[in-house]
C-alpha cells in the first residue's frame, strides 16, 4: 500500500427502533438498518444525518456512527497523541 494513501478511520452507520428512548436496545434486530460502512467520519455522518431526517417523524427510530476503527485497533488513539 503506498505511503500517500489516506488513512482509513472506519465508521459504520445503523439504526432502528428503540424500545424506549430511556436505552439503545433495538425493538427488532431483525429490522435493523445497516446503512453503510464509510472511510471516515464526514461521510459516516452525512449518511447518519439523511437517514436521521428521513425517520424524523418516528420518536422511536435512532441512528448511529460506530467508530469501527477504534474496535480494530483500540490503542490507535493513544498511538496518534504520542
Amino acid at each position: 500500500m503506498p505511503d500517500s494513501a489516506p488513512q482509513q478511520l472506519l465508521h459504520l452507520v445503523i439504526g432502528g427502533e428503540l424500545t424506549d428512548l430511556e436505552h439503545t436496545t433495538f425493538k427488532d434486530l431483525d429490522q435493523v438498518d445497516i446503512v453503510g460502512v464509510y472511510p471516515n467520519y464526514a461521510s459516516a455522518l452525512a449518511a447518519w444525518k439523511a437517514k436521521a431526517q428521513q425517520t424524523v417523524d418516528n420518536a422511536h427510530m435512532r441512528y448511529f456512527v460506530v467508530h469501527l476503527h477504534r474496535l480494530l485497533d483500540p490503542g490507535q488513539d493513544t498511538k496518534s497523541s504520542s
